[in-house]
């Protein structure tokens, strides 16, 4: 199948963007909290200032966790993850976000790719639920058979046209960028599992699906 393709360099490039701009604004808070501490002695603005340089501390630690499993190479080549880990990192960081997680799947190991793909469908997800919601996560199958289906509840739900079109074409009608970068990740990694993603839409509701491709031994 043909698909759109970027140079590996560029690739690169875009996803270390996509990572900055996840974590840099709890790390510019703390910047900000410790600029206050150094020059306030009002012992109250202090206090305030501790938890907004704890918070961010949690968040920026928790975003920094998620992209570790979501887009690099956690855990050694060829090993299987733990999909309690990605759940984990699932959770921290919607932990301060209005979006509470539902996983229901049961604890399996997985292949590191199918791990990087059900993470990303589940930022996709949060995405299309800007006023926040629910996201419920379900798993199903075997490591190397994993199919996954994730789906975002909320107010006015929905995935943007250009959003849908660069998960549903294998040549996207416009140009991979820094805000379309994770979406076209995504279906690299369901390329990668032999998964096909799937996106269904209803009344404040969306569900991404990627179901695993006839294995060669199974094609008549």
């Amino acid at each position: 199948m043909t698909i759109a393709s970027l140079a590996p360099l560029d690739l690169a490039a875009l996803l270390c963007s996509r990572v900055c701009h996840d974590v840099i604004s709890p790390v510019g808070a703390i910047v900000n909290g410790l600029e206050v501490l150094e020059g306030e002695q009002d012992e109250e603005m202090r206090a305030v200032a501790m938890e907004l340089i704890k918070k961010s501390a949690l968040s920026a630690s928790a975003r920094l966790q998620f992209c570790r499993l979501a887009f690099g190479a956690a855990g050694s080549f060829g090993a299987s993850i733990d999909t309690a880990d990605a759940e984990k990192a699932a959770r921290d960081i919607f932990a301060t976000e209005r979006t509470s997680l539902q996983w229901t799947a049961a604890r399996q190991l997985a292949s590191r790719n199918s791990v990087k793909l059900l993470l990303n469908l589940c930022l996709i997800a949060n995405g299309s639920i800007p006023r926040g919601g629910v996201i419920t996560v379900d798993l199903s199958n075997g490591e190397r058979r994993m199919a996954m289906r994730v789906e975002a509840r909320g107010l006015n739900a929905r995935l943007s046209h250009s959003a849908a079109d660069i998960l549903a074409n294998p040549i996207p009608s416009e140009a991979i960028d820094g805000h379309s970068i994770q979406l076209y990740f995504t279906t690299l990694l369901a390329r990668e599992c032999q998964a096909k993603l799937d996106v269904t839409t209803a009344q404040d509701a969306v569900t991404l699906t990627a179901s695993p491709a006839p294995a060669a031994a199974d094609a008549p």
